[in-house]
């Protein structure tokens, strides 16, 4: 980073620390917004976009190629008037990560002469085109660009230390995409009565990545064509270099057809399995002696004096109403060998027993018990751990709600099953790109475990909070010979991480 931004940055911040100082109480006497005599005028010359941060992405996709690789390999359009496929791939994109939520939120951004001239762009496809360019998909092509985005992924995973490669954990979850639309082909009512779509997204949970989307009539099962794409995940990883691979999934997910397949690659998994009669039975006759008591682990360490936790509302609408209330009173926690029918071996199954009181509102009606059951080829660890790995796959729900509510991306905005799957895809990228922007800030350095922690938080961080953070930086965009130069406006906390990531993206790559 260049001493004068550095400087800038600092000087930034120490004005903002003297707003912010909670002992400086001058002019408490009224109100802390006094502004009144406001005047709005249009600039004549200067040109402005609230969407600073766009152009750090776009050096992200020119730096991984990422674009080159979408008109060489993908193919849709023979004739470029004017546009060529990244063109409408980034668009799509770059519309979620500048606030859009929609299609028709692209005629905003291009009717902004400041968002065009920040990424050189005379113009971009409007909404119209956008979904004419969706329709033009079938599932090769689909699959094709998938590929190339995975591809692409494999460059920002070669800019990961080596600790990165240790062990790749791969998740699969299906998710409702519902609309309210009639008359989109491929859409159908599921058991729950909703109408849409039944995706699938399978990710890496390292990471956060989806590496496959894939979409499907609204009745389908949520564990169809699972296996085929957790075959394609594993072979991705295995090419990017991982050493070790996990597969997690709920009970939907078990498919115990290709158990053994998987377990021959060296493949790990840690599947949740139903609970049928046959293992109630076999934990039933399980010796008493082998039951443990399961400890969960404290959500998180309280770093200060514990605070009295405020009145449970809920709890107390509950018993006032009278609703049957079943209250967990302790886990157990066991394991036994079982061969599933579509199994030539046998495998381990961790069983956690639940015991449960039932209420209804403060009278006691009677005890109750639950099992949960988990199948994994996994001798290493302990039961304790393999359910505590199990229950880790619920940030896979995060992920789902990310990119649903917070991208956007995970919506039914074209007419039928292959167009929406295609702007799932397309749309997808646009998380894709926010992590690749973490994952490719470096950690080395006198600052290392600073800058690590920076990193896992950008990482982690939600869609929304990001696009406040990294995307939405009010900047001057100015064209001075073969530069375009963005004078940032306003300063934020991750301003240094900001300009961290453009000095890395100055840098060459690994591969």
């Amino acid at each position: 980073m260049k001493r004068s931004i550095s400087k800038c940055l600092r000087q930034a911040k120490r004005r903002i620390a003297r707003r912010l100082d909670k002992n400086d109480n001058r002019g408490c006497d009224r109100p802390i917004m006094t502004a009144s005599n406001i005047h709005y005028e249009i600039a004549d010359r200067t040109r402005a976009t609230a969407h600073g941060g766009i152009g750090a992405i776009h050096l992200l996709v020119r730096k991984l190629g990422l674009d080159q690789a979408i008109n060489a390999h993908l193919g849709l359009l023979k004739i470029h008037l004017p546009y060529h496929d990244s063109d409408h791939v980034l668009n799509i994109a770059y519309n979620l990560l500048a606030g859009g939520t929609c299609l028709e939120h692209l005629e905003l951004l291009r009717n902004d002469e400041a968002y065009l001239n920040a990424l050189g762009a005379r113009r971009v496809p409007d909404p119209t085109t956008a979904g004419d360019y969706c329709r033009r998909f079938d599932t090769a092509a689909i699959f094709h660009l998938q590929a190339i985005f995975n591809a692409i992924r494999g460059k920002v995973w070669q800019q990961q230390p080596k600790s990165f490669f240790g062990e790749a954990i791969l998740e699969a979850d299906g998710t409702m995409v519902e609309t309210t639309g009639e008359c989109k082909e491929g859409m159908d009512i599921n058991h729950k009565g909703q109408w849409g779509y039944h995706a699938l997204v399978l990710s890496l949970a390292n990471t956060g990545e989806p590496l496959f989307v894939v979409n499907r009539s609204g009745n389908r099962p949520s564990h169809e064509q699972a296996a085929f794409y957790f075959d394609r995940a594993i072979s991705l990883c295995r090419q990017a270099g991982f050493q070790k691979i996990r597969l997690r999934g709920d009970t939907d997910f078990t498919q115990t057809e290709h158990l053994d397949a998987w377990d021959r690659q060296g493949v790990k998994f840690v599947f949740g399995i139903d609970a049928t009669k046959k293992l109630y039975e076999l934990a039933g006759n399980l010796p008493p002696d082998t039951w443990k008591t399961l400890v969960r682990r404290a959500k998180h360490q309280v770093k200060t004096r514990p605070r009295q936790r405020p009145p449970n509302v809920k709890q107390q609408v509950v018993e006032a109403r009278e609703f049957e209330d079943i209250r967990l009173v302790k886990e157990h926690v066991a394991e036994f060998c079982y061969r599933p029918v579509k199994c030539k071996r046998a495998y381990r199954v961790v069983v956690v027993w639940k015991e449960l009181d039932v209420y209804r509102g403060q009278q006691r009606l009677f005890d109750d018990a639950r099992c949960f059951f988990y199948i994994s080829n996994d001798a290493e660890k302990s039961a304790e751990a393999i359910v505590f790995d199990a229950n880790h796959r619920c940030n896979q729900e995060n992920l789902l709600g990310q990119l649903k509510s917070g991208v956007r991306s995970l919506t039914a905005p074209v007419d039928s099953l292959l167009s929406n799957w295609a702007y799932m895809v397309i749309g997808s990228l646009a998380w894709s790109l926010k992590a690749w922007s973490a994952l490719m800030l470096p950690e080395a350095g006198r600052w290392r475990e600073v800058h690590r922690e920076e990193k896992r938080k950008l990482l982690r961080m939600d869609f929304s909070t990001f696009r406040a953070a990294m995307m939405r930086i009010p900047a001057q965009i100015l064209s001075t010979g073969r530069r375009i130069v963005y004078r940032l406006l306003a300063w934020n906390p991750w301003q240094h991480v900001f300009f961290r990531l453009l000095d890395q993206l100055g840098r060459p790559l690994r591969c």
